[in-house]
């Protein structure tokens, strides 16, 4: 165990049996991440908390009392920091939010959150959401990310995919001056939806948290202030 740039402790993860060196990597990474420790140490669920927390912390986009969409919801970090911040959770906030999450995996119980395990690119997934929430909401939030192939044009088109459907979720149903935020990765192939973003949003902006990592093409799109359906 050696001590890297910053002066913390690395820790080495051996060769060896049957882990691959893309496994042995990944669990390097994982244990040698400040953000995974201090989510173990804080009681979140994944590190990704923290670029919630971030982008919240900076553009004040959960206020208590909202209504929130969550897609791509599991293991479900962003689900609790939406519920602290619109005060779905019990005792929190001054107002009682509402939280509903989805993901086609399963997802252990939040209190203040709601949960639907369901396909959200499926047919009838946005007509159980909208049952679900009843009447519109003030945020769509998406940490949604494609499997990956390798291949790097096809799990562009991938994700794009998954940001484009969440968009126009987020379009049917957002109340006139709601915010949509989307996990987006760095690509010019997605002129299309930023054009579409700019007509529906007051205000479209890509931004990437500290807590995202340096060596990813991993960003976000934040459309702030929604101009309503036209009629």
């Amino acid at each position: 165990m050696a001590k890297d740039s910053t002066g913390r402790l690395h820790v080495t993860v051996k060769t060896g049996g049957k882990r691959k060196l893309s496994s042995k990597l990944w669990l390097e990474r994982q244990l040698n991440d400040p953000y995974v420790a201090k989510a173990k140490r804080e009681g979140y669920r994944s590190r990704s908390a923290y670029k919630l927390v971030e982008i919240d912390d900076k553009y004040r986009i959960l206020k208590p009392g909202m209504s929130v969409v969550d897609l791509g919801a599991a293991p479900g970090g962003w689900s609790q920091i939406a519920a602290k911040r619109v005060g779905a959770a019990d005792g929190q906030g001054k107002g009682k939010g509402k939280v509903i999450a989805v993901d086609v995996l399963e997802m252990p119980e939040i209190a203040g959150v709601s949960f639907a395990q369901l396909d959200f690119l499926a047919e009838d997934a946005p007509e159980k959401l909208r049952a679900m929430i009843g009447g519109r909401v003030d945020a769509v939030l998406s940490d949604m990310a494609a499997n990956t192939t390798g291949h790097r044009k096809t799990d562009q088109l991938r994700i794009l995919g998954l940001v484009e459907g969440a968009a126009a979720f987020a379009s049917e149903v957002l109340n006139p001056g709601g915010t949509f935020l989307a996990k987006a990765f760095q690509s010019g192939a997605d002129a299309e939806l930023l054009a579409q973003l700019k007509r529906d949003f007051s205000s479209v902006r890509h931004v990437k948290p500290a807590s995202s990592r340096q060596d990813s093409s991993e960003r976000y799109v934040l459309a702030t202030g929604f101009r309503g359906r036209p009629k």
